[in-house]
């Protein structure tokens, strides 16, 4: 069994449905309200989970009950859950505001952060792991400490660059496969890498600017948590040794699926719902 460490956040998630995205000014009353665990980290996490991998999560969360709530969800899920408790902080809350063509706007509070210090305290984790998966919802010193540390113990690393912010040359070098969306592609020198999957929304991916994997035909419903799901199972894959094409063929499978259905969690798909779909394109 391919085992995967993912460091990232988890807290708690409020979707509101709206016919469209505000004007300025303008006061939207939504169609319904929704709440569950979520993050990029916890997200994806889950996601290499249903794949079939071990999974070993490392997050900060508040000493309030979303807190509680993360780590009852990561249970619940099967997660190796390494969470520390912030003293005095909130745990991560997200706004998802979703319209009525599935897109989504996301406004996140962090509050509880993870130091480098958790991170070396998360070093054993990292050193069994086939795959270390990264986001950029964390400091900066979270995930160099942990490239640094993956590259000490010969771990293949996995960024997904959301948010936006600039990576340092040293680090660009050291990480095996970095995620972008096509805006994120933009902002980030994608030549510095070893590898760059670009995920382009309902056409697939498109892997070292050359090599296109498309997508499968859905009627979108809610795009929030695609890009976890496709880099939570593309984690999974390239620990198992596929190349580049064939993990992102079940990656593009797996977030095509999770967007025919509303929320996150409950849209990410098991392995074998995602191999039925990839048999049956």
């Amino acid at each position: 069994m391919p085992k995967i460490s993912v460091i990232g956040i988890c807290g708690n998630s409020v979707f509101m449905y709206a016919d469209h995205f505000h004007e300025p000014g303008e006061t939207l009353v939504a169609d319904s309200v929704y709440e569950e665990i979520g993050g990029k980290g916890i997200n994806q996490a889950i996601a290499a989970k249903r794949m079939g991998a071990e999974v070993s999560f490392l997050c900060a969360v508040g000493d309030d009950e979303n807190g509680k709530k993360c780590i009852q969800t990561l249970k619940e899920n099967n997660i190796n859950a390494y969470c520390k408790t912030k003293n005095g902080k909130s745990t991560p809350l997200a706004f998802i505001l979703t319209d009525k063509n599935g897109e989504n706007r996301v406004t996140v509070h962090k509050s509880a952060q993870l130091s480098a210090k958790d991170v070396i305290s998360f070093e054993n984790e990292i050193a069994s792991s086939d795959v270390l998966l990264l986001q950029q919802e964390v400091p900066d010193e979270v995930n160099e400490t942990a490239v640094k540390l993956a590259e000490k113990h010969n771990v293949r690393v996995i960024l997904n660059p959301a948010p936006i912010r600039n990576i340092s040359d040293e680090m660009s070098g050291k990480i095996f496969a970095v995620t972008p969306n096509e805006q994120e592609m933009q902002a980030i020198e994608t030549d510095h890498f070893k590898n760059c999957i670009t995920t382009v929304g309902k056409k697939g991916c498109v892997i070292n600017n050359s090599e296109a994997v498309p997508g499968i035909e859905v009627k979108v419903v809610d795009t929030t948590g695609a890009g976890d799901t496709f880099n939570g199972v593309l984690a999974v894959c390239i620990a198992e040794g596929m190349d580049l094409k064939e993990a992102c063929r079940y990656a593009v499978t797996a977030s095509g699926i999770s967007v025919g259905r509303k929320y996150v969690l409950n849209a990410i798909p098991h392995r074998e719902e995602t191999e039925r779909k990839m048999k049956n394109e």
